[in-house]
């Protein structure tokens, strides 16, 4: 009996693991929207349009600490001098029928009062659905040292 069972259970793996795959590469899409609306909405300096894309009460983590999404965290980047954003997204993967994970890199440069700015990173990212679309829930976006 308990040869069956395996049996089954290794037959229901072997059918469903092509599904997974197909979802992770639709998940995959959906994240890259995401990433590529965040970049226009910053490129167009359009914080409202930014706080959009993540779920209410929503996470970010990085070097300024552990915030809650808000239109002035953005605006406070802009008034910095940053208004340029790109964001590739190298893996995504769902965890759960509403829940994926995602992580890339992120390049975000301006100008300062001080000269240049330019910060490029690695970010990942946990999205849960709300109302049928993916959002960020949490995000953490982390500096990668310049090499000398």
């Amino acid at each position: 009996m308990r040869s069956l069972w395996m049996l089954l259970l290794t037959f229901g793996l072997v059918l469903t693991a092509p599904a997974f795959a197909q979802s992770d590469q639709s998940i995959k899409a959906e994240v890259e929207k995401i990433a590529a609306a965040h970049a226009e909405n910053f490129n167009k300096q359009n914080a409202a349009g930014i706080v959009a894309l993540y779920v209410q009460g929503a996470t970010v983590v990085n070097a300024a600490g552990v915030q809650t999404v808000a239109e002035d965290n953005y605006k406070n980047a802009f008034k910095a001098g940053f208004n340029h954003q790109e964001v590739t997204v190298i893996q995504a993967s769902s965890i759960a029928p509403d829940v994926a994970i995602g992580h890339g890199e992120f390049t975000n440069t301006g100008q300062g009062q001080s000269g240049a700015l330019k910060v490029h990173g690695r970010w990942t990212a946990v999205y849960v659905r709300e109302n049928g679309v993916l959002k960020v829930r949490l995000l953490t976006a982390v500096p990668i040292p310049e090499q000398k």
